[in-house]
């Protein structure tokens, strides 16, 4: 199933900038945001501010990525959840 680029501008740190995504990952920058209790510019001016290359596109899918990547992840099997001692 193709999933379309969808180009959107967006307010970021008080500039206007377009920014294209498929539309799985602006419903999830949708939904981070709200749970986030934050607008989705506050959002993507967060992660731009925070990524360390890349374009911010590239940067955005990432986060999605990583945020729902981490709630599929039980507890135990975090990267930092401590290990069971033997």
């Amino acid at each position: 199933m193709k999933s379309p680029v969808v180009k959107r501008s967006i307010v970021v740190a008080g500039h206007k900038t377009s920014v294209s995504l498929e539309e799985a990952f602006w419903n999830g920058m949708k939904e981070i945001s709200g749970l986030r209790n934050m607008t989705l510019s506050e959002l993507v001016g967060e992660i731009d501010g925070n990524r360390q290359q890349g374009n911010l596109s590239s940067a955005i899918r990432l986060f999605v990525l990583d945020y729902f990547r981490t709630r599929a992840m039980p507890p135990a099997a975090a990267p930092d959840a401590p290990r069971p001692q033997a």
